[in-house]
């Protein structure tokens, strides 16, 4: 995935998350962010980066945003590879 299209798939889910006011709440007491950094950082892909790192810990939160984003449901994870510091680990 480009990553300009990642960093679309980031701000989708920054948006959905900004509308969901029961987990807008979870997501700035577990990221320690306030309204304000998440307006002054959304175009920042490190940001872009944590937001889809946390709606990636609960199915149910990615189910919710790729159905309303009209996307599968693979496309979180493979957004969040190509954003800073999501490329998986290699071990050899």
């Amino acid at each position: 995935m480009k990553t300009e299209t990642a960093e679309t798939i980031g701000l989708q889910a920054l948006a959905w998350l900004a509308g969901n006011e029961d987990l807008l709440p979870v997501f700035l007491g577990a990221t320690g962010a306030s309204l304000e950094d998440v307006k002054a950082r959304a175009s920042e892909p490190e940001f872009l980066a944590a937001v889809l790192d946390f709606l990636t810990m609960d199915d149910a939160w990615i189910a919710g945003f790729c159905e309303a984003a009209g996307l599968g449901f693979d496309q979180p994870m493979i957004a969040r590879q190509a954003l800073p510091g999501g490329a998986l680990p290699n071990w050899t």
